[in-house]
């Protein structure tokens, strides 16, 4: 939640309790301006403002109103009455909450905010794998862009995947575009599966049986893809009673390796209530610190070389911006956003993952 402050003074303050573990004095007190004019337009505008677990520490903790992942943020959104919309997050992210608020103004604060899994499947690729297995629904990954959303049966998120793959009534089913988030979710259900891929030449190839219950593709998080399962026997190594948290859009090996895998509010959620005091957590450095924040009485160990270019694109200075300038608005042609809609509210009829 948003912090309240009623000066340059006192959100440094506040900022400097909450993150002194995790950011410079110095750096506090240049983001406490901004933090504070943020917080004051916001005001004056009636927006609300949603920030994504991967958003910087001195972003996260300050002016957004919720935090969250990505869709949840967006279904919360579509219930307040407060317009606009500003999504720190990257694009897809903000292209999710168009899809559920039409008639609200959506702003991203960088236009450069993207996605290496959204940017690995087009919405031709799509309807080609469609065209080469007829008959199999498509459930995509909300990790993707509008105009994929649309030519898609239904979407999933990590924390929901293996619920809405049970929910399908089909042999063979197509799951983008995410590698390792189909194979994780193959693994845990017990299904086979072949990754699906463009030739040198642009032609569909296979890799693995075509008739393979699921049929992946060959997208992957530029950030997961980098933790390996050495990374894990390091640092159990090291200490010895590390509990291992990852994302499922890490390889199947470093998942099976790890004592729970979840979408990112569940790890959260699993470092707040386990009994364990140190964790490794395998995914996104700035969630790391935005956990430390959180936990100060839990000892939390993250690769912090592994940044996402692509979240760092957000910033407060262009948070700012945003909301002074109405730049960077997010536009969706109405066919477009109805039929990706419709893949949308198919995943959240369905209901959250049961544990």
């Amino acid at each position: 939640m948003a912090i309240q402050a009623n000066s340059v003074s006192d959100a440094f303050t506040q900022m400097k309790a909450l993150l002194s573990s995790v950011v410079p004095e110095a750096e506090l007190r240049i983001k406490a301006e901004l933090v504070y004019e943020i917080l004051k337009k916001k005001d004056e505008r009636g927006a609300i403002i949603l920030g994504h677990n991967y958003m910087e520490p001195a972003l996260f903790h300050t002016v957004p109103d919720l935090v969250g992942d990505s869709l949840g943020l967006s279904q919360a959104a579509a219930k307040t009455d407060r317009n606009p919309i500003v999504f720190c997050g990257v694009k897809f992210m903000a292209e999710t909450a168009k899809i559920l608020s039409p008639e609200k103004t959506v702003l991203l604060p960088a236009k450069e905010a993207g996605c290496s899994l959204a940017a690995a499947i087009t919405a031709q690729d799509v309807l080609d794998l469609k065209e080469m297995f007829p008959g199999a629904p498509v459930i995509t990954y909300v990790n993707t862009y509008a105009d994929v959303k649309a030519v898609t049966d239904i979407c999933c998120t990590s924390s929901n995947a293996s619920q809405v793959m049970r929910s399908i009534d089909s042999r063979q089913a197509l799951f983008l575009p995410d590698e390792y988030l189909s194979s994780n979710v193959a693994r845990e259900l017990g299904k086979s599966i072949a990754i699906a891929f463009r030739g040198p030449n642009g032609s569909l190839e296979i890799e693995g049986d075509p008739a393979a219950d699921i049929i992946g593709w060959r997208g992957r998080c530029e950030v997961h893809e980098q933790f390996t399962v050495d990374d894990i026997a390091n640092a159990r190594k090291q200490f010895p009673d590390v509990a291992v948290i990852s994302h499922p859009e890490c390889t199947p090996e470093v998942v099976a390796a790890s004592d729970y895998a979840g979408s990112t509010t569940k790890l959260v959620e699993y470092v707040k209530k386990s009994h364990s005091k140190r964790f490794l957590i395998l995914t996104e450095c700035s969630m790391g610190d935005n956990i430390i924040a959180e936990n100060p009485d839990k000892d939390i160990l993250r690769l912090c070389s592994v940044r996402c270019p692509h979240m760092n694109q957000i910033t407060l200075e262009d948070t700012l911006h945003a909301l002074q300038a109405d730049e960077q608005l997010i536009e969706l042609p109405e066919d477009i956003r109805k039929a990706a809609y419709r893949s949308v509210e198919r995943m959240i009829q369905i209901g959250p993952q049961k544990d």
